[in-house]
């Protein structure tokens, strides 16, 4: 039994043969292999996914990054130039309910594994196609990551309103945003087959997903005949929209609807506090001068005395914490969000699972494969001996 399995979580019983790499496609199938499908990942002779080699971890084709996406896979090595390795990926195809891929589209077909072929083999297969930019426009081809997909949805753009300075956000953004809605459409078709009995082709691309989701918000006048003003979210762009600064750190605070800024005004009683602000209408048109007077006023407290202070108003707020901190976190250590799994290489804490399930919860489905771990048990499974390759 596969790791995953052993949960029961509620893909249990579900094949993903993954050809992803990086973190955009292996984001979505380590959220697949958590929650119970078995997931073979796919990889190439001479190294494997590049993503291994990036970040510390605990040998050198065991890095950080590689090692928290792709938990609890199974890994085969298979040289698609090779015949035999194409013939063997056939055989695993015929068993698997979900393929997904993360190459372009004229290089998927030139190896024999576009949907036709696939689905030739298995019918109702979910094909799940994780490119650049979708293949219907003509950027098709174009190479894509994470920071050149920021920059094209004005991200870094957007981030120079409030700084003076074009800037990447501080996370792969895109990447992550991208494997997630793969795994929501993945899922979709899957629901789809679940009732119909059909399968079908789905495509992802980063440029289309970031360019939604930036625009969930951003779009803002530009969606209207005429434009009532420019694509952006006028308070979050704001200059001085920023962690305040207290007396010994910093403290993240929204001060925003009517209720807490009342509470707020009549708890603090700043001299600044009129009229002029009382309503959040009145506030939004001037959010520059809001946040200007708020970061004035919190330089007079520490940061323990505002967080006392807004607990009691409920007012949301935070300390500011660093990435390493939130592995010491009061609220997810007490419910149990890190794993700590033994590997061959050593006990690994990984983040958890966000989500909770009464019926079919999820877990980390295991260690992170090493480099062609799964070969000779996976071929087995399909009736290929090793030295079928």
């Amino acid at each position: 039994m596969h790791a995953g399995a052993q949960h029961g979580g509620p893909l249990s019983g579900i094949r993903v043969v993954d050809l992803t790499s990086m973190v955009f496609g292996p984001y979505a199938t380590q959220i697949m292999a958590d929650m119970g499908a078995d997931v073979i990942k796919i990889e190439p002779p001479g190294g494997g996914d590049a993503t291994r080699y990036i970040n510390d971890g605990p040998t050198p084709e065991l890095g950080g990054v590689f090692t928290n996406v792709n938990r609890g896979k199974r890994s085969i090595v298979l040289d698609l130039r090779q015949d035999a390795d194409r013939a063997a990926l056939r055989a695993l195809i015929a068993t698997a309910d979900i393929f997904i891929h993360s190459m372009r589209g004229k290089a998927i077909a030139r190896l024999g594994f576009d949907y036709a072929a696939v689905s030739a083999i298995r019918p109702d297969i979910i094909y799940t196609n994780c490119y650049g930019y979708s293949r219907r426009g003509p950027d098709a081809d174009k190479p894509a990551y994470d920071d050149t997909i920021q920059a094209e949805c004005g991200i870094p753009y957007l981030q120079g309103l409030m700084t003076g300075q074009p800037d990447f956000a501080a996370t792969i953004m895109a990447d992550k945003i991208s494997g997630l809605t793969a795994l929501y459409a993945t899922m979709m078709a899957l629901f789809h087959r679940e009732r119909s009995g059909e399968g079908q082709e789905v495509e992802v691309g980063m440029f289309e997903t970031m360019a939604a989701f930036m625009l969930t918000e951003h779009a803002s006048g530009m969606m209207f005949t005429p434009s009532l003003g420019p694509a952006h979210y006028h308070r979050v762009v704001a200059r001085n929209r920023k962690p305040y600064r207290t007396k010994d750190g910093y403290v993240a605070a929204l001060v925003y609807n009517d209720k807490h800024w009342n509470a707020f005004i009549e708890a603090v009683r700043p001299a600044w506090a009129s009229a002029d602000f009382d309503t959040l209408a009145k506030r939004a048109k001037q959010i520059e001068r809001v946040y200007g007077h708020l970061g004035e006023t919190f330089l007079e407290r520490t940061t323990q005395e505002w967080l006392d202070l807004l607990e009691r108003l409920h007012i949301p707020a935070a300390p500011l914490r660093t990435t390493d901190e939130l592995f010491d976190n009061l609220h997810l250590n007490a419910i149990g969000f890190f794993e700590t799994i033994e590997a061959p290489y050593g006990p690994v804490r990984y983040p958890g699972i966000p989500t909770w399930f009464s019926r079919t919860p999820g877990a980390v489905a295991g260690p992170t494969p090493e480099l062609g771990a799964h070969t000779e048990e996976v071929l087995g499974e399909i009736g290929l001996g090793a030295d079928s390759l």
